[in-house]
């Protein structure tokens, strides 16, 4: 009985610890927008963030969005070669994790690799997601985007600030994130430009311990 019992706790923690390997293994090597970050104050942050190249879509729902913009990552584009993925991904709207990518079927093109995040906005009839482009792309070099609903934008130079929380982005998390950014902001009497959005750095698979989520807005200074 007892060996029954440690063998079935080694697998277990065989598993955890291949869990928890591939978690560092995506924090690692998934490329991030870059920026400035002008203050630090425990889970809330000032940040500077350059001009930056996005491929965003429309659709009514967020697994579509998602897979009409990760498509276009894998090859539905006007050219070819790869492009890596960048995190996070950013979200307006009830919070929700990104569908698991799949491998879609592509015509031909280059393939792109996104970089995190994953930005969102949604509304009562549709959602609006965009992929973050890795820094090495401007709106004339990225790829064209065959799929006539998926199109490249520039997100200008802007100054933002963030609240982090880990685990799942559950709604309940992400409200209570929401507030306590806002109350922070309204402290300090910084204005804000924008609604909340949630920023999420993860895939589907990245353990909940692990996990990093941001809710940010653009401010006036």
């Amino acid at each position: 009985m007892r060996t029954r019992v440690t063998a079935i706790v080694s697998v277990l923690g065989g598993l955890l610890a291949a869990w928890i390997g591939w978690g560092a293994y995506v924090l690692a090597t998934t490329e991030r927008v870059p920026f400035e970050t002008i203050e630090r104050d425990g889970p809330f942050e000032r940040r500077r963030y350059p001009a930056t190249v996005l491929v965003e879509t429309t659709a009514p729902d967020r697994r579509t969005a998602f897979r009409r913009l990760f498509r276009y990552l894998n090859g539905a584009n006007a050219t070819s070669g790869e492009i890596p993925m960048t995190a996070p991904v950013a979200t307006q709207g009830p919070a929700a994790s990104p569908p698991a990518p799949s491998r879609p079927d592509t015509a031909g093109g280059e393939s792109v690799s996104m970089t995190a995040p994953v930005r969102t906005d949604r509304s009562e009839s549709a959602v609006t997601m965009a992929f973050y482009l890795p820094a090495e792309y401007t709106a004339a070099s990225a790829p064209t985007p065959i799929d006539p609903d998926v199109h490249l934008v520039v997100e200008p130079a802007r100054t933002v600030a963030v609240y982090r929380f880990s685990w799942y982005a559950t709604s309940g998390r992400v409200k209570r994130a929401q507030t306590a950014l806002l109350e922070t902001i309204d402290r300090r009497g910084i204005a804000r430009m924008n609604d909340p959005l949630l920023l999420q750095y993860n895939d589907p698979w990245t353990p909940p311990f692990m996990r990093r989520n941001e809710v940010m807005v653009t401010i006036g200074r």
